[in-house]
């Protein structure tokens, strides 16, 4: 096993640093003037020169990426362009915010998508399958943004229940505090990852109630409440372990989208204003974090599938 972390460990350092040059060298190749995006159209040739200077960008990618590199390794994520604040401030603030609503819309998609697969499993074909499966596809194949605006024009609008801005406080007990505002991005992000958990729950409830065990278990008079919960799920919830794990690109860039439109003061909201000024020391940050959070969640996942399954041995190939 520690051998196998010690693998893992290398592996993840590699697929950071590859996506951080990946990153940097997209970033740099966007269209246009990072010091005209953030001096203005009328700025003229001296002050280019100087905010080049200044930040570095009049020298080759080679060596911007060095002295990138560099301040990571000593803690320093730089300076953003158009904040003119560091980057590691900026993220303090927003950081815990995009933790909690992240972490709550996951744990309650869970929470929902765990007894929702297991009904759909065990009562498959029947008219709550094809109820639930039609609304989980619709949820599935929905983008993001127009799902959060339609529930912004049922919610907020139509019937006035919730808030259509997230809370503006700055600390998770503002948020907590302003439930009505907080419910829509909550319930956005969530109803997102229900739609895609619940169909792998069915699946994996599906192949394990073929497998002969059961037969077994049922055999010795066991209730089917208890065949159910005790042999069934713990048995189908190991591929949405590593789902979870694996879901996390795809929900960052849901809670971009949501942000935006609820104008919830996250990371992802701060992301998509550095990309609409070129304000490359965030984009990068956040690049680097989102990264290190995906390999992080991967690896977890992997060591909570072998605590699940007793089968699963890693061992040195």
């Amino acid at each position: 096993m520690t051998a196998y972390l010690i693998r893992r460990a290398g592996q993840a350092i590699a697929v950071v640093i590859g996506v951080l040059i990946l990153t940097f060298i997209l970033i740099h190749m966007e269209p246009g003037s990072v010091a005209r995006s953030i001096l203005g159209i009328r700025a003229t040739s001296d002050r280019i020169a100087i905010f080049n200077a200044t930040y570095g960008l009049n020298q080759p990618l080679y060596r911007q990426f060095g002295s990138y590199l560099s301040q990571i390794l000593h803690g320093n994520l730089g300076t953003s362009y158009y904040l003119s604040q560091p980057v590691s401030t900026l993220f303090a603030q927003r950081l815990p915010r995009d933790l909690f609503l992240l972490g709550s819309s996951t744990v309650l998609a869970v929470a929902i998508s765990l007894p929702m697969g297991i009904y759909q499993g065990v009562r498959r074909g029947g008219l709550g399958d094809n109820v639930l499966g039609a609304v989980s596809f619709t949820l599935y194949c929905m983008p993001a943004f127009w799902f959060a605006v339609m529930l912004v024009a049922i919610f907020a609008v139509q019937t006035h229940v919730f808030l259509p801005e997230a809370p503006a406080g700055t600390s998770i007990g503002d948020m907590l505090a302003q439930p009505r505002a907080l419910a829509l991005p909550l319930l956005t992000l969530t109803l997102i990852q229900v739609a895609g958990f619940s169909r792998y729950m069915r699946s994996s409830v599906i192949d394990t109630l073929a497998q002969d065990f059961l037969r077994v278990v049922r055999a010795k008079g066991l209730p089917e409440r208890l065949v159910l919960f005790r042999h069934v799920l713990r048995n189908s919830i190991l591929p949405i372990v590593t789902v979870v794990g694996l879901s996390l690109p795809g929900l960052v860039t849901g809670a971009i989208v949501v942000e935006d439109v609820f104008n919830y003061q996250g990371m992802g909201l701060l992301f998509y204003d550095a990309a609409t000024h070129h304000d490359f020391p965030i984009l990068l940050g956040s690049t680097l974090i989102v990264g290190v959070a995906t390999v992080a969640g991967n690896l977890a996942a992997d060591i909570a599938y072998g605590m699940l399954d007793p089968r699963v041995r890693y061992v040195r190939n």
